[in-house]
């Protein structure tokens, strides 16, 4: 059986739909991810063209409030920023809560390329720090 993952951020537009859209990718066979927001914003144009750079389309994702999720069963809830870290809800029936953040790419400023290349960085480092601890917590 599939462990599940819900992946929260704020927003729900950028980081926790790259995390939705690698996790599914990466691990297909073991794992089926999901996102939300506490406050949802839509889906962030440069968070699905850094994906589609790899071959991953999030263009259909939507912008879910965690809300939808409520009594849904979780092997781990994963906060991508502090703020949805705080306002994260209570998860029951041993789900592994963890919080990792990064970098929030719409926040930056610069050049297209300048910026381009945080949403790039922001999404190689989730796919990194995500995919070891899903292997150490899942087993490889």
């Amino acid at each position: 059986m599939k462990k599940r993952i819900l992946f929260l951020c704020t927003g729900n537009s950028c980081r926790s739909q790259m995390a939705e859209g690698l996790i599914n990718h990466d691990f297909s066979g073991q794992v089926r991810a999901f996102s939300a927001g506490t406050e949802p914003k839509g889906l962030n144009l440069k968070a699905v063209q850094v994906m589609a750079e790899l071959g991953i389309d999030i263009s259909k994702n939507t912008a879910d409030h965690i809300s939808q999720y409520e009594g849904q069963p979780f092997d781990f809830v994963i906060t991508l920023c502090g703020d949805a870290n705080e306002k994260c809800p209570l998860f029951f029936g041993g789900v592994h809560r963890t919080h990792m953040g990064f970098d929030d790419p719409p926040k930056t400023i610069g050049s297209e390329e300048e910026v381009m290349n945080v949403y790039r960085r922001v999404r190689d480092e989730i796919r990194e720090k995500i995919g070891v601890y899903l292997c150490q917590a899942i087993g490889d």
